[in-house]
């Protein structure tokens, strides 16, 4: 009910880059263009289900799947647990880093046993990135610069497939994905594409006026 699913739909999905016609007008004041997605593989719980071993099993599976990524793709994994202080505070300074304490995420039991078994994968050009067994198994990000909306999506359409390609031959494990649904996350509204995209805009108005007074505004 609460996606207006038809009891005889099926979901579909297309991740073909070539389809993308359009882009941001060039003179619009974006900043970065940012799109992700959550998925979840088969044989391991959800984040509210989860267990303690088959969270540290998973990492270990993406640890290996992510530091096999090669081209554009290739990048270090920095585990949460025994992170260095500097690579911590280059996370928190670049935007990164996920961090515990949401009231909600606590209540579902998403973050027993923080930080363990939990990371953050990036590559060399900071414009592809994967969080580890966060609200969801994970978190699958590309992001750059600008507006160019299709150099952002072939690249995570790239990362999905590397990815999913990489840990079903290491175990021959799938995505979570329901004929109906679509594809499966630990929050419902998620289902389907699990996919979000955003922009960083300038406001020069507001900027002028000041945070505050865009905050009462909003």
């Amino acid at each position: 009910e609460y996606h207006g699913i038809s009891a005889d739909a099926k979901h579909t999905s297309d991740m073909d880059v070539s389809k993308i016609k359009g882009t941001i007008d060039p003179n619009a004041p974006v900043h970065s263009t940012r799109i992700r997605v959550g998925r979840s593989f088969n044989g391991f719980g959800l984040s509210p289900g989860i267990t303690k071993q088959q969270r540290l099993d998973l990492e270990k599976l993406l640890k290996s799947a992510l530091e096999s990524m090669e081209g554009d793709l290739k990048g270090n994994y920095y585990p949460l647990l025994g992170m260095e202080e500097k690579i911590r505070q280059q996370l928190v300074d670049d935007h990164f880093l996920f961090v515990s304490g949401d009231r909600n995420l606590i209540a579902a039991g998403m973050e027993r046993d923080w930080p363990e078994g939990r990371g953050i994968f990036h590559n060399k050009e900071k414009t592809f990135l994967v969080w580890v067994n966060e609200e969801d198994q994970l978190r699958i990000i590309s992001m750059q610069k600008g507006g160019d909306v299709k150099g952002v999506f072939e690249r995570l359409a790239q990362g999905i497939k590397a990815v999913g390609d990489s840990v079903k031959e290491e175990c021959g494990q799938d995505f979570m994905l329901d004929e109906k649904y679509g594809y499966i996350h630990s929050c419902p509204t998620n289902l389907g594409t699990g996919m979000r995209a955003s922009v960083h805009i300038d406001l020069p108005g507001w900027t002028k006026e000041g945070v505050d007074k865009l905050k009462a505004r909003c």
